[in-house]
């Protein structure tokens, strides 16, 4: 049984962090079409408040998400024909994924237990990964016949090369906490007890830091991996004089210049 959308997505916003939990742990955090629209709209909110400067996704119980739970929406009526299903998915698991991608500030997973199919895929498409041990990643789809969505296989193997990435999607065993740091899937593996502590020195760190430049780093960095080289290197000078004229990156230059510690407020 689900509640509310925002029963089923708590959120809250502490020292310029917001911090979306996913709260269904009696379903292991499986994710309906309402809570995955409330998931899409608190990115969007975080991209536009000046007052929001970080982002971190989480959730309740042992599961981060078991994936998609169609139960959760409206089935479509009569009988399905050809786009129904490239429909749903165009709107649903991809436009979760792209919510975060293009999320203007850092987004920080702080996954507490297994993460699977679009799950797996939401904690891949942050910007910094930190797992708690008891996490697993699991590449689900093949198990049930299908192809992976939810920007799978454009995510993987930007990741961690194809050859793993076709490894992890053809048998989809379930990688533990600690291999998919060795992956290089998770940035930082800690005690589940120490997750929360760390997602939050992490995430307020970041709040901290010259947010005009940090989104402007996220997108050189994710846009490099899809063009050429001529095309990074004029996005790059094309950022730096767009984030030159910004409060943040004159306060960064005054301090270097007075030896002091800038104090960036995210403008």
């Amino acid at each position: 049984m689900t509640g509310t959308p925002e029963d089923d997505v708590l959120h809250r916003i502490e020292n310029g962090v917001a911090w979306i939990t996913l709260n269904r742990p009696e379903a292991m955090n499986a994710v309906t079409w309402d809570q995955r629209e409330r998931v899409i709209a608190l990115l969007a909110e975080a991209s536009a408040d000046p007052g929001i400067r970080a982002v971190v996704v989480t959730a309740t119980g042992k599961g981060f998400c078991a994936g998609a739970d169609l139960r959760g929406g409206s089935a479509p009526a009569g009988e399905r024909v050809a786009g129904d299903v490239a429909r749903m998915i165009r709107l649903g698991a991809q436009r979760l994924i792209t919510a975060v991608l293009d999320c203007e500030k850092p987004v920080l997973a702080a996954v507490n237990g297994t993460a699977a199919g679009i799950g797996a895929h939401l904690a891949l498409a942050c910007d910094l990964v930190i797992a708690a041990e008891p996490a697993r990643f699991i590449e689900v789809f093949v198990r049930r016949g299908l192809v992976p969505d939810g920007g799978g296989a454009y995510l993987l193997p930007r990741l961690v090369g194809p050859q793993k990435a076709k490894e992890l999607m053809f048998f989809g065993d379930a990688v533990p906490a600690v291999e998919a740091e060795r992956l290089g899937l998770v940035n930082r593996v800690v005690p589940a007890e120490e997750l929360e502590a760390t997602a939050r020195a992490w995430a307020e760190r970041l709040a901290q830091g010259p947010t005009r430049a940090l989104a402007m780093t996220k997108q050189l960095v994710n846009a490099s991996l899809d063009g050429d080289r001529a095309a990074a290197l004029a996005a790059e000078a094309t950022a730096q004089e767009i984030n030159m004229t910004t409060a943040d990156a004159k306060e960064g230059v005054a301090g270097f210049v007075e030896r002091r510690t800038p104090k960036y407020l995210g403008r």
